[in-house]
């Protein structure tokens, strides 16, 4: 039975959440959250932004029984399109064929997904409903990364309903490989362009 939501965040305040929230003493603290403010029902553009710039992001479905699945997606930053305030959407590539995805979707349109920026330590969770495009030759094409080595086989579109962002705590930080190298790279410039002035410097004092 599917229940109407008064509150945004009650996609994923249950009842049975509630309960246990007001056991632990937290549930006064998101009463006031929701009767405030409340949790956001359509992207910003500052959550625009994050959600583009993302290069890994973690997709989850369930079956019609109710098992979650929880697939990675990843590819160069913009893989992922805010299409409007309430749409997101991305090419899917290529991968193991197992579709289970596609077979979650095609039972239950229920889908979450779950982004995190570690160098940021910033993390985003966002409720909707998917459905899966297979006879969009021109959607697919202008949702592909523009020179990204993969495959798009269809397109996954996904309507939100709530987002919300979490602290920071426990989060660690961490940072992209290719950051870390340009950023060795750029140290390694200093330290010849330091030595060459250096060596410079020292040149009178040799004569």
């Amino acid at each position: 039975m599917i229940r109407p939501h008064l509150y945004s965040s009650d996609i994923a305040f249950t009842p049975t959440v509630k309960a246990i929230q007001g056991r632990h003493g937290s549930r006064e603290a998101y009463a006031r959250m929701e009767e405030e403010y409340g949790w956001q029902t359509h992207i910003t553009p500052e959550i625009a932004g994050f959600i583009e710039s993302q290069t890994s992001v973690f997709f989850a479905t369930a079956n019609e029984e109710g098992q979650p699945y929880i697939q990675h997606r990843g590819g160069p930053a913009g893989f992922l399109h805010v299409l409007d305030e309430h749409t997101i959407a991305f090419a899917d590539f290529v991968g193991n064929r197992q579709y289970i995805t596609l077979g979650n979707l095609a039972d239950n349109p229920k889908a979450y997904l779950f982004l995190i920026d570690y160098a940021t330590r910033q993390r985003i969770k966002i409720w909707g409903e998917a459905r899966v495009v297979e006879d969009d030759p021109e959607l697919l094409a202008r949702l592909m990364p523009e020179g990204y080595k993969a495959r798009g086989e269809q397109v996954i579109v996904m309507t939100v309903s709530a987002w919300d962002g979490n602290c920071r705590k426990h989060i660690p930080q961490r940072f992209e490989a290719a950051d870390v190298a340009a950023a060795l790279e750029e140290r390694d410039r200093r330290i010849a362009a330091l030595e060459a002035e250096l060596a410079q410097l020292r040149e009178p004092a040799r004569g």
